[in-house]
């Protein structure tokens, strides 16, 4: 029951996440266009991405605990660990963005998939809003996911999907909620030049998302690999555009529409040329700041055996609280001279590409996912010390001096 809890108050969080909040604002431009509509309508519409959100979670539940049940190791976010997909979510993104600033326009069917949202019927629409949404939420854990998610997977398959669905359901929530309160919608201004404004507007983030996707595609492939991504994106969007000018000739243009499908196929062909198999002759090592020093169990025992508290920060390139936490806190003059008063080992467990060790560890102390923040004092005798999501310099000093 707490996990179930936990997990519906997570999904609700996570709406709140950067890597979500780019694609969940789609659906809010949907709700402004339908706002003076058919109140039926709206909550078909409103059903209609719970669906796909459910369904999809369903769909990565089920994934996980199949490879699970086969042996395998991996937790949420590991589709993030190939750069194949990293490169297609990045260049759907993209394409999404170049919907909603006016560069193509497509069917009613199609246009859900890429973020055009239909003003009469797209059911199709938000159902797709619902399932990117998904497919975006991993690179963020919201707190209370990480215990609920760690349990859950640890549990019979009845269990764990029931826990998946209330996380599935938290994060549906508001926008069913709001569905069904077409009185909160009816004090929107009704629709004008002011909505296909808010659509533009609504592009930029979506293009910061991609190009965020760019540089963690950049860690785990390398810099060359990047370029030809970033080619890829170029003849991606010549292909969108020769669409969106066959789409408004007729049908006289039906071999532009053959030489954009053409053009569309040639950049996934150049972007994911060089991310298929990525080695260490092509792809990134993962870099160490001066501050955080590589991890492994090994170098954790050495340490404590010395006498030094350890303090390993589970983080990933991919992960967005991860990457906000370690400029916004551990960054922090004050938290890194605690470190130093208390002589602290900092050691960072990357997990931005497949780590069996690391997903061993995150799943012995009841975790599926990252952030996890966790100390180990100098002596063996004492159990680690799990802290919260978003450390405070408090939690820390507390933790590092005993008294955490």
């Amino acid at each position: 029951a707490a996990a179930f809890a936990f997990a519906f108050v997570g999904g609700l969080l996570l709406n709140l996440m950067p890597c979500v909040f780019p694609v969940l604002s789609l659906k809010v431009l949907g709700f402004a266009e339908r706002a003076h509509g058919d109140p039926a309508k709206i909550r078909a519409h409103g059903w209609a991405f719970t669906l796909g959100v459910v369904l999809s979670f369903w769909l990565l539940a089920g994934t996980l605990l199949a490879i699970r049940a086969g042996g395998g190791q991996l937790g949420w976010g590991f589709q993030l660990q190939s750069p194949v997909f990293v490169a297609l979510l990045a260049y759907l993104l993209f394409a999404m963005g170049l919907s909603l600033v006016g560069v193509f326009e497509v069917g009613t069917s199609l246009s859900g998939a890429v973020g055009r949202v239909d003003t009469e019927e797209g059911l199709a629409g938000s159902f797709w809003t619902g399932a990117i949404a998904t497919i975006v939420a991993p690179p963020c854990t919201a707190p209370f996911m990480g215990p609920a998610l760690g349990f859950a997977l640890t549990q019979s398959a009845v269990i764990a999907m029931t826990v998946f669905t209330a996380l599935a359901a938290g994060m549906a929530a508001p926008y069913l909620l709001l569905s069904y309160f077409p009185v909160l919608l009816s004090r929107l201004p009704r629709p004008g030049a002011w909505m296909e404004r808010l659509r533009q507007l609504l592009a930029f983030p979506l293009f910061a998302s991609a190009l965020w996707l760019a540089a963690v595609f950049a860690k785990q492939a390398g810099e060359n690999a990047l370029v030809r991504l970033l080619a890829g994106a170029l003849v991606l969007a010549f292909a969108l555009w020769l669409w969106g000018i066959a789409v408004r000739s007729g049908r006289s243009a039906r071999g532009s529409k053959l030489t954009a499908l053409a053009a569309a196929v040639l950049a996934l062909a150049i972007g994911l040329g060089t991310a298929r198999d990525p080695s260490p002759s092509n792809g990134a090592e993962i870099e160490h700041g001066s501050f955080w020093q590589p991890w492994s169990v090994a170098r954790v025992s050495e340490l404590r055996a010395q006498g030094r508290g350890v303090f390993v920060n589970f983080t990933a390139a991919w992960c967005l609280t991860c990457q906000v936490n370690e400029r916004a806190i551990f960054a922090r003059t004050d938290i890194r001279d605690l470190f130093d008063r208390y002589g602290i080992a900092p050691l960072e467990a990357d997990w931005t590409n497949e780590d069996p060790e690391i997903e061993r560890t995150l799943a012995s102390f009841g975790r599926d996912g990252v952030p996890l923040y966790v100390f180990f004092p100098p002596r063996a005798d004492l159990a680690p010390i799990v802290l919260p999501q978003v450390p405070t310099h408090e939690n820390l000093e507390n933790a590092f001096s005993g008294n955490g």
